[in-house]
């Protein structure tokens, strides 16, 4: 009898770290996922010269917040990536774009999900500029929009449940770092 074949590609492992970002070690993404280990990831804001913000409706089957409104991309970085490499590998895996990025913060976050799953993450945040039309993958993005800030403040605050969790989060400190930049 002749076994079936299956092609399995191999689980992302991502990079488990100390509160100081000292890596510890690397786990499967899902595991880390269902033990809540506190594990590296990057989010990356695009913006235009309008300044506004491109945001991404995640895909309908991502594994959690399906459908719901984020940054421009996020994910998490591989063993020996920096978060500058990683940022831009992601942008052109889910956006179909590149564009130079910097790094504006990082922060420790943690955000339990309906699927049982919860992120805690210490996660560095990206800003990059650019003013053309995104590619979209849709294995990755089901839409994208460009918003003012100002815009997607008040919508959060009117339509929470619209949005990803890290979002919520990241957003405000975000938009507190570009006020600040922009009264300068």
């Amino acid at each position: 009898m002749q076994r079936p074949y299956f092609c399995t590609m191999k689980e992302e492992q991502v990079i488990l770290v100390d509160q100081n970002d000292q890596q510890i070690g690397l786990m499967p993404k899902m595991e880390a996922h269902e033990k809540a280990v506190l594990h590296r990831a990057f989010s990356v804001f695009i913006l235009n010269d309008k300044g506004e913000t491109m945001l991404q409706q995640r895909a309908a089957d991502k594994y959690h917040s399906p459908l719901l409104w984020t940054n421009t991309c996020c994910s998490h970085q591989r063993d020996g990536e920096t978060n500058i490499q990683a940022g831009k590998r992601r942008l052109q895996e889910e956006m179909g774009f590149e564009t130079e990025l910097q790094e504006l913060f990082s922060f420790i976050y943690k955000a339990p999900f309906d699927n049982g799953l919860t992120e805690h993450e210490l996660d560095h945040v990206m800003i990059g500029h650019y003013n053309g039309d995104p590619i979209i993958n849709p294995d990755e993005v089901a839409n994208w929009k460009w918003m003012y800030p100002i815009s997607i403040k008040e919508d959060i605050q009117k339509n929470p449940d619209a949005y990803t969790a890290w979002f919520k989060i990241i957003f405000e400190r975000f938009y507190n770092h570009i006020s600040l930049e922009n009264e300068g």
